[in-house]
């Protein structure tokens, strides 16, 4: 099949910088991105490419390439359902927080809502690919509610996960380390997968295509997020030793990471992981070992979300602690509120649960994050509901710059590792803070050395 028109439904994190690469890269093909969020759809086809919803190195200039050529942004879902030969569904697929599964399975409610669009609007065949991260054997949902509330339209069902990493989703998605597609065994299935291969291989390489069953797909995407959370937890684990035993875990971490079958990435030792990925997918594979009888398997990988869980809540009592037991009334500086650097999106950040157990302790907390907005903060905060919003925000400064979230504060607690952090004026910061002045930097991106010889007090995680 020569795919003409594609169609994204979903203009998040995933849906919208992926269709832009696939819409600049391939030039020949329509791609539409729908989303009944208005303010997002609008946002999207801003004027001012500084206001696009996801901030991502690069993307501002890939939207500007091909938006109005080929690419479009729009609310019009029907239009685009019926118009595309490939439809892409990229909706959220939170963690379910009620019924059968909650706090663990996915909650498909998202996914189902757009195959039932689908199935309505569809007049013609259809190939219809997963791009959301989805528990095993959700394309067989799909394809029953396709196939038996349909209009005898003929659908195929791809699985093909996103590997992105964000803060590094365009270079990503130029250059990726594969791309992974799942269908069918049957001819019919064969043909979509080779519709989709012959999309991504207009820039990826042939070789870097792998191709699978359907069901080998959907488990490779929370297998992979596993394995990548399973080694943050190992050497946060091994921080805390480091700490007790006096090991620094910077030098443990880089003698293991020389060794080849170990490898270096994923052993920086921080505050914890956070992102929509690596806790929601760990828990739909706990709840799938669970469904299966594999308490063992569950327990296993339960286990990583514990140690993370253990680590945030362990940085904030870290700070209590060194404050002499008490953070009542203090003023806590907070440099970053990212889950990492080079992104605007703050799901299970860190900093949201450092900064939750400093506000039950009566803490004042100033917040500064390049890019995150102050809407944003309150509302991860609030959705802990863990206080009432007006305790939120009367605990929670935002502020516009480093200095002044740092004007008067007793310590700082660094929850991202944006690159500026270590260009700032750190005398200047020193000399307006309470004496003394700490420094816990949850992301071990700060020069400890330097920043006590100006004077700071500074801990680094495992150090």
């Amino acid at each position: 099949m020569n795919i003409k028109n594609i169609c994204c439904i979903g203009a998040g994190y995933v849906g919208g910088p992926t269709m832009a690469v696939i819409a600049q890269k391939c030039p020949h093909i329509k791609v539409t991105v729908v989303d009944l969020n208005e303010a997002r759809i609008q946002a999207w086809n801003d004027l001012d490419l500084s206001k696009l919803p996801v901030y991502e190195p690069g993307l501002d200039a890939v939207v500007s390439e091909a938006r109005g050529r080929n690419l479009f942004f729009s609310t019009e879902v029907d239009k685009a359902i019926e118009e595309a030969e490939m439809i892409f569904i990229s909706v959220n697929t939170p963690t379910k927080t009620y019924g059968v599964g909650k706090g663990m399975a996915a909650d498909l409610k998202y996914i189902e809502l757009c195959a039932r669009q689908i199935a309505r609007v569809a007049k013609t065949d259809k190939i219809v690919v997963e791009k959301s991260t989805l528990p095993v054997r959700t394309a067989s949902a799909i394809k029953e509610i396709l196939d038996h509330t349909g209009n005898g339209v003929n659908f195929q069902i791809l699985s093909n996960p996103e590997f992105l990493a964000e803060g590094t989703a365009i270079a990503d998605l130029f250059a990726p380390d594969r791309v992974l597609i799942g269908g069918d065994t049957t001819t019919e299935g064969q043909h979509a997968i080779q519709a989709l291969v012959d999309v991504y291989a207009n820039w990826v390489p042939k070789e870097r295509i792998l191709t699978t069953n359907v069901w080998s797909s959907e488990l490779s995407k929370l297998t992979a997020n596993a394995f990548l959370a399973q080694r943050v937890s190992s050497i946060n684990a091994l921080s805390e030793l480091c700490e007790k035993t006096g090991a620094d875990v910077n030098e443990v971490a880089r003698a293991i990471g020389m060794d080849s079958r170990i490898g270096p990435k994923f052993l920086k030792a921080s505050v914890g992981f956070g992102g929509s990925c690596f806790q929601k997918d760990i828990l739909n594979l706990v709840y799938i070992a669970k469904s299966y009888g594999l308490h063992e398997v569950a327990d296993y990988w339960e286990q990583v979300i514990i140690m993370n869980d253990h680590q945030k809540r362990r940085f904030a009592k870290n700070i209590i602690k060194t404050l002499y037991n008490t953070v009542s009334g203090k003023k806590i500086a907070f440099l970053g509120w990212a889950f990492k650097k080079d992104t605007n999106d703050t799901r299970e950040s860190a900093a949201i649960y450092v900064a939750d157990d400093l506000l039950s302790e009566q803490a004042s907390i100033s917040v500064f994050d390049p890019k995150v907005e102050a809407t944003q903060i309150l509302f991860d905060l609030n959705y802990l509901e863990t206080r009432s919003e007006s305790d939120n925000k009367n605990g929670v400064q935002v502020a516009v710059d480093p200095y002044e979230a740092c004007h008067n504060a007793h310590a700082i607690a660094v929850l991202t590792e944006w690159d500026a952090f270590k260009t700032y004026d750190w005398q200047k910061i020193y000399d307006n803070m309470l004496k003394p002045a700490f420094v816990f930097d949850g992301r071990n991106v700060l020069n400890g050395e330097e920043l006590e010889r100006i004077g700071f007090v500074y801990q680094g995680i495992g150090s």
